[in-house]
C-alpha cells in the first residue's frame, strides 16, 4: 500500500519529537528525558476542567511530556501573560486572541510557526483557508486557530412565537431590522424592547462598515471616518427614540460582553449581538429558547474568525514540542470531542463533521449549523487588528456610552472615540 506524503512527514515529525526530547529540543542545551511545557489560558471551570483533560490524554500519549498548566479569567489576562513574559516566566504555550495577536507579535513574544505548517508538523488541511490565513502577522504564522466563531444575532424564539412575530431573517439590512424589532416593542407594549442596542459592540459596528465596502482598520490605520462613527450612533439614538431599543442604563448593562448579562438572557430585549458560540452558553441561563440568525446587513460581512489562538513563546526551548502539542490540540479527534464547543467550533472540519453528528444538544447542533451556513457567505478575512486595538474597543465602549446616555451627542461621541482611537494607534 502507497504512503501518502502526509503520512510520512507525521510519522517523521513524531520520530524528531522524541529524538529531540531524549537528546536536546530546539533551543535547550544537554540531554531532557523530560520536557516539562509551561501552559496558560483563560476561561472558567469548565474549560479548565476539559483542557486538563486534554493535556492529560497528550501525556498518556507522550510520557516524556508534561505540562504546569496555569489559567485565569479573561480579565486581566493580557497583563499576566506579558507581565509572565517580561519578568522571564514565560509559558511556552498560550491561548491569545485577535485582538492582542499582533501586538504580541509586533513586541516580538510569538513563535514563528510557519516552518511547522509548511513541512506538515502542524496539518492544516483541514483547516479552512480564510481561518490559517487570520493567524498571520506580516509573512509569520503567529498563532493557529483553537476555534472558530462567527458573529450571531440571537434571539428569543418562545417570546416571538407568543407575540406572533417571525424570526428574524438572514439578509436583512438595517432599516428592515430596525422594522422587524419594533413588532416586538409594540407588540409587547413595550414590556420588552425589540433589540439590544449594539452602538458599543465593535463587531457590530466593524461589521456594519464591511456591509459598506469599508473596513474597521485600514493597516494600522483606521478604515473609517468621524461620519461613519457618527452615522452609527445616529442609527441607535433615534431607534431609542422609538422605543426599539431600551434605555441607555438597561443598555449599559450588557455593554461588558457577559453571556449571563446580555439583555435576551435577562428577558430585556428580544435579540442580543453575540458571537455563535455564546449560544450554548446563554440558553443555560434562560427558560426561553433561543434562536441564533446572521446580523444585519450583508452576509458576506462576517468572516472566518478565530474564537482564540495557539500561540507559542519565541524563545521556548521546546519549539518542536510545543507545534507538535499545537498540532494535536487542532487536529486530534478524541481530544476534539473532549473540547466540544467550548472555545468555539472545532477548527479541523472532519473533527466538526464528527461531532456535530455525535450531539445531542440542540443548542450546541444549532450553533454548529449556523456557523457552518455562514461559512459559505464568508467575505474575505480582514487581517488581524493592529496594535491597539483592546484600548480602541475600550474607547468605542466609552463613547457609545455616552451617546446612549445623552451626556454627548452622537457628533460629539463620533469625535471623541476617533480622537482616542487614533491615539491608541500610535
Amino acid at each position: 500500500m502507497g504512503i501518502s506524503r502526509s503520512t510520512m512527514l507525521r510519522a517523521t515529525a513524531a520520530v524528531l519529537l522524541a529524538l529531540g526530547v531524549a537528546a536536546c529540543d530546539q533551543g535547550g542545551a544537554g540531554d531532557r528525558a523530560e520536557v516539562r511545557l509551561r501552559f496558560f489560558f483563560w476561561g472558567g471551570d469548565k474549560r479548565v476542567e476539559l483542557t486538563q483533560k486534554v493535556l492529560d490524554l497528550y501525556h498518556r500519549r507522550h510520557p516524556e511530556v508534561t505540562f504546569d498548566v496555569a489559567a485565569q479569567p479573561n480579565s486581566g489576562y493580557f497583563d499576566t501573560l506579558a507581565d509572565r513574559i517580561d519578568s522571564g516566566d514565560a509559558p511556552d504555550l498560550f491561548q491569545i486572541d485577535d485582538n492582542y495577536l499582533t501586538e504580541f507579535a509586533q513586541r516580538d513574544y510569538l513563535l514563528d510557526l510557519g516552518p511547522y505548517v509548511a513541512d506538515n508538523r502542524i496539518d492544516l488541511t483541514q483547516v479552512s483557508n480564510g481561518l490559517v490565513r487570520y493567524g498571520r502577522v506580516g509573512s509569520a504564522q503567529v498563532g493557529v486557530a483553537a476555534a472558530e466563531n462567527t458573529a450571531a444575532l440571537v434571539y428569543d424564539k418562545t417570546l416571538l412565537d407568543r407575540l406572533g412575530v417571525p424570526a428574524p431573517a438572514n439578509g436583512m439590512d438595517y432599516p428592515q431590522y430596525l422594522a422587524w424589532a419594533a413588532q416586538i416593542s409594540e407588540k409587547s407594549a413595550g414590556t420588552v424592547a425589540g433589540t439590544m442596542d449594539p452602538s458599543a459592540d465593535y463587531k457590530a459596528f466593524w461589521l456594519w462598515l464591511r456591509s459598506q465596502d469599508k473596513e474597521f482598520y485600514a493597516g494600522p490605520a483606521l478604515g473609517f471616518t468621524e461620519a461613519d462613527v457618527t452615522a452609527w450612533f445616529t442609527l441607535w439614538r433615534d431607534a431609542r427614540a422609538e422605543g426599539i431599543t431600551p434605555a441607555a442604563p438597561v443598555v449599559h448593562e450588557a455593554n461588558a460582553g457577559d453571556a449571563t448579562k446580555q439583555l435576551v438572557v435577562t428577558g430585556k430585549a428580544a435579540t442580543s449581538f453575540m458571537w455563535s458560540n455564546q449560544l450554548p452558553e446563554m440558553q443555560q441561563k434562560t427558560k426561553s429558547e433561543l434562536g441564533i440568525a446572521a446580523y444585519p446587513g450583508g452576509e458576506d460581512a462576517a468572516w472566518a474568525r478565530a474564537s482564540m489562538y495557539w500561540s507559542g513563546y519565541r524563545d521556548t526551548a521546546h519549539a518542536d514540542v510545543v507545534a507538535d502539542v499545537i498540532d494535536f490540540l487542532v487536529n486530534d479527534a478524541e481530544a476534539a470531542e473532549i473540547l466540544g464547543t467550548e472555545r468555539g467550533l472545532a477548527p479541523n472540519l472532519r473533527n466538526r463533521r464528527a461531532l456535530e453528528i455525535s450531539l445531542t444538544d440542540p443548542i450546541m447542533k444549532a450553533s454548529i449549523a449556523y456557523t457552518n451556513e455562514m461559512s459559505t457567505r464568508y467575505g474575505k478575512a480582514p487581517l488581524p487588528p493592529p496594535k491597539g486595538h483592546g484600548a480602541i474597543r475600550a474607547a468605542l465602549v466609552k463613547a457609545a456610552e455616552a451617546a446612549q446616555s445623552e451626556t454627548l451627542t452622537p457628533a460629539l461621541a463620533a469625535a471623541q472615540f476617533v480622537t482616542e482611537a487614533n491615539a491608541a494607534l500610535k
